[in-house]
């Protein structure tokens, strides 16, 4: 594997055509940088955004990396600046890192076939501890400013009952003008942002999008009607600020017995000249272009 210096960090390559990621060598598991038709960089470059942990500095980066929910600084915030291993496999990889004050250890196994723009990521969380561990994945992709997220609703005719729902976080501004909300489509405007906001929902249709400068990112992963999400219910989240976007899915709640392991499954797409979602109407066109 050749080693690629990308943000004063040691990176590896994984590429097709269409494609081009960065995995993290110096920390991680992380996935630093994304390139589609050989454009600019879709993932936020934050090697300057840290934030004080009683463990040490927890630096963002930016890009994709797992976490673990609920958020608690003690755990979900451990960071992740040691070197991680890295497996080469048939058209992927596997980055693991094991966390010694937590007795977490943390993967995720990369697959880009040969042709197209689709990603498959299985994120793996493994109990190296002596105690059960309650937790569930926390799979977060940040993303430049400057676009447009798509948070689809539940369209299921349920006749006297609700069929939706949102978690709103302290710091959200329910008449924020970046947001617009929809019957079908909720959509978060990543410009011009001041302050923070997040929003969590529960998401049957198992899909999540960022548009920006023409080129749509998908994020996909399976939504159990039956089981048990944190932050009221919440299997998709968005948080924004000026700095960044960040599309979120979580797993259900689990508890890992010692020595038990996990996965939690995202897919990605990513398609290009796609028209600006500056509306409801115009998510649903394109929603439906993509049979999303």
């Amino acid at each position: 594997m050749q080693t690629i210096r990308y943000l004063n960090l040691d990176c590896v390559e994984l590429s097709n055509d269409t494609l081009s990621l960065l995995v993290t060598q110096s920390v991680g598991p992380r996935v630093i940088s994304l390139r589609y038709q050989h454009g600019e960089n879709l993932f936020a470059e934050l090697p300057d955004f840290i934030t004080e942990t009683p463990a040490g500095i927890y630096h963002f980066y930016g890009g994709h990396r797992l976490w673990r929910a609920p958020e608690d600084v003690q755990t979900t915030y451990f960071p992740d600046n040691a070197p991680v291993d890295i497996c080469p496999r048939e058209n992927g990889l596997v980055v693991t890192q094991s966390e010694a004050g937590t007795g977490l250890q943390k993967s995720i196994q990369l697959t880009l076939q040969t042709n197209g723009s689709c990603v498959q990521l299985i994120h793996t969380l493994t109990n190296t501890g002596e105690e059960a561990m309650t937790l569930a994945h926390w799979a977060i992709t940040q993303f430049k400013p400057g676009g447009v997220a798509i948070l689809p609703q539940s369209t299921d005719a349920t006749g006297l009952l609700p069929n939706r729902q949102f978690a709103l976080w302290p710091y959200t501004d329910i008449g924020s003008p970046n947001i617009t909300w929809g019957n079908r489509y909720t959509l978060i405007h990543a410009n011009d942002m001041e302050g923070t906001l997040k929003i969590g929902f529960p998401n049957p249709r198992g899909w999540l999008a960022y548009w920006r400068g023409g080129t749509l990112f998908v994020k996909k992963a399976a939504f159990d009607a039956n089981a048990v999400y944190y932050d009221y219910g919440s299997s998709s989240e968005c948080y924004c600020n000026a700095q960044f976007l960040e599309l979120e899915t979580l797993s259900p709640v689990q508890t890992l017995q010692p020595g038990c392991s996990a996965t939690h499954i995202e897919t990605w797409e990513i398609f290009g000249e796609v028209e600006t979602p500056a509306d409801e109407a115009s998510a649903v066109r394109i929603a439906e272009r993509f049979q999303l």
